[in-house]
């Protein structure tokens, strides 16, 4: 006698019930991937992350706490509210060089913005030698302090190869680093040429993603080199643009090594920048709460350049497409 079986039979072929009893063990291998590549990808990622919460955010966070304390290394800091930026407010060498390193940074980046869009369409147009962006990239390689000493030695007014060569065509010698009307453009300019090719190289790589049949077409309908720039190049390269001219001015409100080897924040704190105020209130006067009150106050002054060059600009969207 024949028992009958209590489940329905099944009703599906025989090559599609073995799909269905497949999936479940599928999605679960596909669950164990996934997990699997998550701690595959902490494991990367932990140590560039250790070090921005060691070296950045931890700093950035005690850095907060020391702007409303009286704080010198040899005893305890002491709360002292918002007496730091009091002082700061009304402190008028903070001011004056809050004013320098704005003078500064409009030099620097409208010299250094012109020249390496200039250099960069140069590039893109002319000549696309991996030798020649080498070259156009060699300065970048010098730090900043080298660079300022081999720039302090041959602008030096005395003895110098730049005075020389002004003196040798019968001009008066100049004291680039000495006056206080050439020191801060002088600086300037010394980083000009330090950070011109990488800033270029950036642009350039901006303008290989401009696609060349755009100008193909206006070269065809009689467009001029000058009206393509203006019409195709700078539309598109805006959001490039955007970012570039974001990190530069970042960069150069952080100026410091270039002072710091060439004029020490002189003559008569024409060159006092304010990282260098920064710097010597922290490490020469031991005012370590002030100093940080006053590094607070760029941080927020720098956040809110960022914000507004990025909303002026719509550094987010893009002419293409």
């Amino acid at each position: 006698m024949t028992i009958a079986s209590s489940s329905p039979p099944s009703r599906l072929p025989a090559g599609d019930a073995a799909e269905a009893r497949s999936k479940p063990r599928t999605r679960r291998t596909e669950v164990g991937d996934n997990r699997g590549d998550g701690r595959l990808a902490a494991v990367f990622i932990a140590p560039a992350l250790l070090g921005f919460v060691v070296f950045l955010l931890w700093p950035t966070l005690r850095g907060i706490y020391l702007s409303f304390t009286r704080f010198n290394l040899l005893t305890p800091a002491e709360w002292v509210g918002l007496d730091n930026y009091v002082r700061m407010v009304n402190d008028p060498i903070f001011w004056d060089s809050l004013w320098v390193t704005v003078e500064y940074v409009v030099i620097n980046i409208g010299v250094q913005t012109v020249a390496a869009l200039a250099m960069a369409v140069l590039l893109q147009r002319l000549t696309q030698s991996a030798m020649l962006r080498g070259i156009v990239l060699t300065p970048y390689l010098m730090s900043n302090v080298v660079a300022g000493l081999v720039w302090l030695w041959l602008l030096d007014t005395q003895l110098g190869i730049g005075n020389e060569i002004i003196s040798a065509l019968g001009a008066d010698r100049i004291p680039f680093l000495a006056d206080e009307t050439w020191a801060i453009p002088t600086i300037a300019l010394i980083n000009v040429w330090r950070h011109v090719g990488y800033t270029a190289l950036l642009l350039f790589a901006g303008l290989q993603a401009i696609p060349s049949d755009m100008y193909e077409a206006a070269r065809v309908d009689g467009a001029s080199e000058w009206r393509m720039f203006w019409r195709i190049t700078m539309p598109l390269l805006r959001p490039v643009l955007a970012v570039v001219l974001i990190m530069t001015v970042i960069g150069s409100f952080q100026v410091f090594d270039t002072v710091a080897v060439t004029t020490a924040g002189g003559p008569a704190n024409a060159t006092n920048v304010l990282q260098y105020y920064i710097y010597g209130s922290a490490f020469g006067r031991f005012q370590f709460g002030y100093a940080s009150a006053m590094s607070v106050a760029l941080l927020v002054v720098l956040s809110a350049i960022t914000v507004l060059q990025y909303r002026l600009t719509r550094a987010g969207r893009t002419d293409l497409g």
